[in-house]
């Protein structure tokens, strides 16, 4: 079967005679041409509100730029392949060669999801993660999660600087070999989804500001620059069309939005996910949000997306783990247990509240919401790239209290996520890294060090130049988790109990998931909770974690009981039956559903 493909507003698009046709936006270009190598320039015809076309006898292969100004020609914005770099020649692709062997494949549906966030790069790109699914498969993950893989400038980088998000980064694979991964993926089972920017680009090869400044709002500011300007049309379908153009043309099963509270025009996510759900309506598509504001009113039944990142819930487990209290975590540092009852209650902590870290109110009530509308987890890239070091939560807490808050995840309701490597605790670290110019290079050096000079530990500037280089090769390489690890002792502990939680999770829990609703959630202790939710066939699951090193006082309330499913400590389940909890150690009860009748 002939593959697959989105016909999208801007860019190449091969037409049936052979030929190709070249779309641009670039209203402060009063003339372009289409420069294809081999070939004089061709003028583009200018179009209404400020749309460039041109259609040359060309196909898959050409390699073309466009001429914006006697002095600038560009890659093509929307270019599907890059020949290298961001600044290279873009080349115009066919979509269809790719012969699919999974074309049938519909997905799974949304309460099956359990998350394993990689980065394509330290995997070995495309292949290397095709190489690697196998063994997600069988360790009980459903859905794999990319991080950003779209052009960047250089070699390596962390993902979030890409500038031509429609091109898959060539270091990383063939477009090709980036389909085989999502085909082999579907064919053991697994979904795919990808994590996409469309709240600002990287600082190298973003050419649209030379001709198309109006695609920026300068009046509104992000941490990036100038804020992307969804209130225009042809904004909108630049980004619209490369969600459908993911969705459909790659097959992937869904789409991580990240950091949505930096897009000004609110509404346009919620009209980009219904033309989503308009557009693909036979397959299970899963879209899902990074959003500061703890916007539960985007969210299923009443929105259009299916869950949102949990970022509360890693920021009260953090601080209960490691003692950290700092930066963002100081809005959850106090009181701990009681913040992560609210969690596991009701999905956000911040639901209108002012955060101090903030100072501002943050969030909307989520207690309405099912569990499975948040994605919960201990580690991301976001909280282990973003450290000076990239400490994994290995280096930083202790064994049980992990091997307790992982029970946790991995039973609870919520959507578990897993950072790779974490499943066998690695060692590596995941470091901030990037392959900038020799001018930008220094530049976001200083900066990356310039950013912990706040913290206690980096008041000395000695400390702060030890933070290793983002642009230093050996940064990447440092980041590189290695699989061999996880046959060896502790870490093939910790393997066997990732895999015996998901055994449990996908037996004992997933099958009665739609439906569920919380029960309610209360601190039993410093670092002690009990939470229990009623699932979706009359069940009830109890969850009772303690992360200290003290016992705590527990008793179980009428209908709580019934059998042990997990006892994270020999003899645990017994001495919660008395009234305690013992240190470090999660249980899960799962009491039956009401007899037939009854």
């Amino acid at each position: 079967m002939s593959g697959f493909a989105q016909e999208t507003a801007w860019g190449a698009t091969l037409l049936a005679d052979g030929r190709t046709r070249f779309r641009l936006w670039a209203p402060d270009a009063p003339e372009v041409a289409l420069e294809v190598e081999g070939q004089a320039p061709q003028p583009m015809t200018a179009q209404e509100e400020g749309w460039h076309e041109a259609v040359a006898a060309v196909g898959a292969g050409a390699r073309y730029r466009f001429r914006v100004s006697p002095d600038l020609a560009v890659p093509d914005p929307a270019s599907r392949l890059q020949a290298g770099d961001v600044h290279d020649p873009s080349v115009v692709l066919d979509p269809r060669a790719y012969a699919w062997r999974q074309p049938g494949w519909t997905g799974r549906p949304w309460h099956e999801t359990v998350l394993y966030e990689l980065h394509a790069g330290t995997m070995g790109g495309f292949a290397g993660v095709e190489a690697a699914l196998p063994r997600l498969a069988e360790l009980g993950v459903t859905a794999i999660e990319l991080m950003p893989i779209n052009a960047f400038p250089g070699q390596r980088n962390w993902g979030y600087d890409g500038v031509l998000p429609y091109a898959p980064d060539a270091t990383l694979g063939t477009p090709e070999a980036l389909k085989s991964l999502i085909d082999a993926a579907h064919g053991l089972g697994l979904m795919v989804f990808l994590d996409v920017v469309y709240n600002h680009f990287g600082p190298d090869g973003a050419y649209l500001h030379a001709y198309a400044k109006t695609f920026f709002d300068e009046g509104i500011h992000t941490p990036w620059g100038a804020a992307i300007d969804f209130k225009k049309p042809a904004v909108r379908s630049f980004f619209e069309d490369n969600a459908l153009y993911w969705l459909n043309e790659y097959r992937f099963d869904g789409l991580r939005f990240d950091a949505v509270h930096a897009i000004a025009e609110e509404s346009w996510l919620d009209a980009l996910a219904a033309r989503i759900r308009r557009e693909i309506p036979d397959r299970h598509v899963h879209l899902v949000l990074e959003n500061e504001r703890n916007g539960a009113h985007h969210l299923r039944p009443a929105g259009e997306f299916d869950a949102q990142w949990n970022d509360d819930g890693h920021n009260i487990l953090h601080p209960l783990l490691t003692g950290e209290r700092e930066g963002y975590y100081e809005d959850f540092a106090e009181d701990g247990a009681t913040k992560l009852a609210k969690v596991l209650a009701e999905g956000f902590f911040f639901q209108g509240q002012v955060s101090a870290h903030l100072g501002e109110k943050r969030g909307e009530p989520s207690a309405h919401l099912p569990p499975t509308a948040f994605v919960l987890f201990l580690q991301n890239h976001d909280q282990v790239g973003n450290r000076a070091f990239g400490e994994r939560l290995t280096a930083l807490a202790e064994p049980q209290a992990l091997a307790a808050a992982t029970a946790l995840l991995l039973l609870s309701p919520q959507i578990p996520m897993l950072f790779m490597g974490e499943e066998w605790g690695a060692s590596a670290p995941f470091l901030f890294f990037t392959d900038h110019n020799a001018e930008l290079a220094p530049l976001v050096t200083a900066g990356r060090r310039k950013e912990f000079a706040k913290f206690a530990a980096f008041q000395d500037p000695a400390r702060r130049e030890r933070i290793p280089d983002p642009n230093a090769e050996q940064t990447f390489r440092d980041s590189i988790p290695d699989p061999g690890e996880a046959s060896r002792p502790p870490h093939d502990a910790v393997l066997a109990l990732h895999r015996r939680l998901l055994a449990l999770r996908r037996e004992r829990i997933v099958p009665h998931l739609p439906g569920a609703r919380a029960l309610g959630a209360q601190a039993v202790g410093e670092k002690a909770v009990l939470a229990r939710w009623r699932l979706g066939d009359g069940s009830i699951l109890t969850l009772a974690v303690n992360l200290g090193e003290a016992p705590a006082p527990c008793t179980l309330p009428d209908g709580a009981g019934g059998e042990t499913l997990f006892e994270g400590l020999s003899g645990a389940a017994g001495r919660l039956a008395t009234g305690t909890l013992l240190p470090r150690c999660t249980i899960a009860l799962l009491s039956p559903p009401p007899a037939a009748g009854g």
